[in-house]
């Protein structure tokens, strides 16, 4: 999924009704957006916490100061690790080390459900869908070749 479709996708989320414009910029697409009052804001994670602030709703970038951090952490885990994986192997590992990490929590900070829950999400999309579509091409395959 494209940033600037999760972007809108966080805007509606969030109950923001502006539709604001998304371009981006650079080989790796990073999301800018160009506000009203101010200069531009360049990056997911930057829009994103923009939109949470716009939206009132800071809840979703912690309560506490190492909830925050947690927060932030997780969302620089979501630019440098998630984005632009493509091999398989790295995606399995991705999701393995994530798997381990939920065993005992609820979401990513613990029990709160943040701003880094919902990014993480979005970026994993693609991979649940490619290993589920995978997968099923896999077993219609084996059902094909059984009927032949």
């Amino acid at each position: 999924m494209a940033a600037a479709a999760e972007l809108k996708l966080l805007e509606k989320s969030l109950g923001l009704s502006k539709g604001n414009k998304y371009s981006a910029q650079g080989e790796r697409q990073i999301p800018v957006l160009q506000t009203n009052n101010g200069p531009s804001l360049t990056g997911l994670t930057t829009i994103a916490t923009h939109l949470v602030k716009e939206a009132n709703k800071e809840y979703l970038l912690g309560s506490t100061a190492e909830e925050k951090a947690t927060v932030q952490q997780w969302l620089e885990y979501r630019v440098t690790r998630v984005d632009g994986h493509s091999n398989k192997e790295d995606i399995h590992t991705l999701l393995k080390d994530l798997n381990l990490y939920l065993e005992d929590k609820v979401y990513l900070t613990g029990y709160n459900f943040t701003l880094a829950d919902i990014l993480l999400y979005y970026g994993l999309h693609r991979f649940i869908v490619s290993i589920l579509l995978s997968g099923l091409f896999s077993v219609m395959s084996r059902i094909i070749f059984k009927l032949s």
